[in-house]
């Protein structure tokens, strides 16, 4: 895998749930016109875990053809179950992906030692030929494959040489660091985080996968190459524009029920759909059970895109020229609210 940006992709849905398949289009090509290093299909942000298999597949295919030759091409084909990894990293070959991100395995909670000797070997030894991408994210599985675990799996499968990295443990990712060799690649699975462990010397990741570079790929890219250039005051420039950006992969307000207050979390992809579709952009909306954000959860979104707009209208512009979009009057106009948000 090359050091740089790579973007975990959203896949659009029609009003009634179907695969937007022009609408994925666009949203290839657009990253590819903005320079990304690389493009993920299939990921969480892309709603991965609501998808038949057929689905799924078809997903890949598409990205695959689309950006073949324009950008490094990834597929997730991670699973709970070892079999379904085997066959969807099988698919994905046919394919002729570049790499293949497999999530650890969730819900039924594997150690460590399990998760290295029954699920990431299997695939990386039945696939030799293929980069097998770990994806360490234990807020969302439940089970973490930990860097020992890791370190062993890169010296047995010469295939393994990189991970992305989202348990938001800096501890975690400098024992990495210093188990894998300075050789193996880290990248960065949270977007809040991409440059501050691009820029501390015991950790030295080298990129992202990130969720928000489906809206700024051109920025984020720009921002993870001059980090890797050393040209770190240009890289933290670009990193402090970002910022309102990067703070909604999550969104937690405080609301009020009729039995009191609960606090009310918008997670990845949920506030990312619902500015692509205040914006315009092809997104629709998230399949069920996500479902939308509150009216407090949207104004913080909104808040954040108009902080962005006014002290760097920069960021905005390659999506208003590709996919002819007026942003001011879209992030003004009440009117391109509606339906995206509900009552506690």
């Amino acid at each position: 895998m090359k050091e740089g940006c790579y973007t975990a992709i959203i896949t659009p849905f029609t009003k009634d749930g179907e695969l937007d398949k022009e609408g994925l289009e666009q949203l290839v090509d657009f990253q590819i016109e903005n320079g990304i290093t690389g493009i993920l299909a299939t990921g969480t942000t892309g709603e991965s875990p609501t998808f038949k298999w057929k689905e799924h597949d078809h997903v890949i295919a598409i990205v695959a053809k689309q950006a073949k030759g324009k950008a490094l091409r990834i597929a997730g084909t991670g699973s709970n179950n070892t079999k379904e990894a085997l066959e969807a990293t099988k698919h994905a070959c046919d394919e002729n992906v570049d790499a293949v991100l497999l999530v650890d395995p969730y819900y039924n909670g594997p150690s460590s030692l399990e998760i290295r000797k029954e699920y990431y070997e299997p695939v990386a030894k039945e696939f030799a030929e293929m980069q097998i991408i770990p994806y360490i994210i234990p807020g969302r599985t439940g089970a973490q494959m930990l860097p020992q675990d890791l370190a062993l799996l890169a010296q047995n499968c010469s295939n393994v040489a990189s991970v992305k990295e989202a348990t938001g443990n800096l501890d975690n990712m400098k024992l990495t660091r210093k188990l894998c060799g300075d050789n193996f690649k880290i990248l960065s699975g949270d977007d809040a985080l991409i440059f501050k462990i691009m820029a501390d010397p015991e950790i030295k990741a080298c990129g992202a996968i990130s969720v928000m570079s489906n809206l700024a790929p051109k920025f984020i890219t720009q921002m993870v190459t001059l980090q890797n250039q050393g040209k770190t005051d240009e890289a933290l420039k670009i990193q402090n524009a970002l910022m309102p950006l990067f703070d909604l992969v999550v969104v937690t307000t405080k609301e009020e029920s009729a039995f009191g207050s609960v606090n009310c979390r918008a997670r990845n992809p949920l506030p990312l759909k619902t500015l692509m579709q205040l914006l315009g952009m092809p997104s629709g909306p998230c399949r069920k059970p996500l479902g939308k954000m509150t009216r407090q959860g949207l104004d913080v979104m909104i808040s954040a895109a108009k902080k962005v707009m006014t002290n760097n209208p920069e960021i905005f512009e390659p999506i208003a020229r590709f996919f002819n979009i007026d942003i001011e009057d879209r992030l003004n106009n009440p009117e391109y609210q509606q339906g995206l948000w509900y009552d506690y």
